[in-house]
């Protein structure tokens, strides 16, 4: 599990393809400190393996799946990430809950100054907005950040000073993919009441309060 604060900006150092998958060496500083194999590292929101690594970089594999549902397809050498490693007991929550495991990319389609902040626009799929929400939370290339607006077709978020110095994000320019995943939460409740209307309802009776230790 991870929050959604990102602890720094890594560099991709080399990408091997293969067919469908992909083997990515990533350069970084404080994401070592400590570090183990098998431990969970997000980059750009993805949660990923070290598989190797030494005093100034790690490895990472990557499957087809993940290739498919997120933008690390589109990474090439010198490309920045934004990098956290999982959550211990006992920190801070900061940010959100976020898993590592995205919906999906979206599209930014507007960048726009207001005072001090940057709005943020982001053309998503109708599957990912109808779990976003106004003032909840959504993960946007592994940053936790607040809902400003959001309609049928896109949603906002306002970047901060920053956010702007720690993460990739206002690298990025209209056009270019973002990983997102919605407030898990969100999806919880969806299944839960999907699984409670599908269910045969039972009716409340003697019998049924004796079969399940009531009486």
């Amino acid at each position: 599990m991870f929050t959604g604060l990102v602890e720094e900006i890594g560099t991709i150092l080399s990408i091997t393809k293969g067919e469908k998958s992909a083997k990515i060496t990533i350069q970084a500083k404080k994401i070592l400190e400590n570090i183990c194999l098998g431990d969970s590292i997000a980059t750009n929101g993805v949660c990923l393996t070290v598989t190797d690594f030494n005093q100034n970089s790690f490895c990472v594999d990557v499957m087809a799946e993940t290739m498919r549902r997120s933008n690390l397809k589109d990474l090439i050498k010198n490309s920045p990430v934004n990098l956290e490693r999982a959550l211990k007991l006992g920190d801070r929550l900061g940010g959100h809950i976020v898993s590592g495991h995205i919906d999906g990319v979206g599209i930014i389609t507007d960048l726009e100054k207001e005072d001090n902040a940057i709005w943020v626009s982001i053309k998503a799929h109708e599957e990912i907005l109808k779990y976003i929400v106004l003032k909840g939370s959504i993960t946007i290339d592994g940053i936790s950040l607040t809902v400003a607006y959001v309609d049928n077709h896109l949603f906002k978020v306002s970047i901060i000073p920053h956010t702007k110095h720690m993460t990739t994000l206002l690298d990025k320019k209209i056009g270019d993919s973002v990983n997102l995943e919605c407030d898990m939460i969100g999806k919880y409740i969806e299944k839960f009441l999907l699984q409670r209307e599908s269910s045969p309802k039972k009716d409340i009776n003697m019998n049924f309060l004796s079969e399940h230790g009531f009486i």
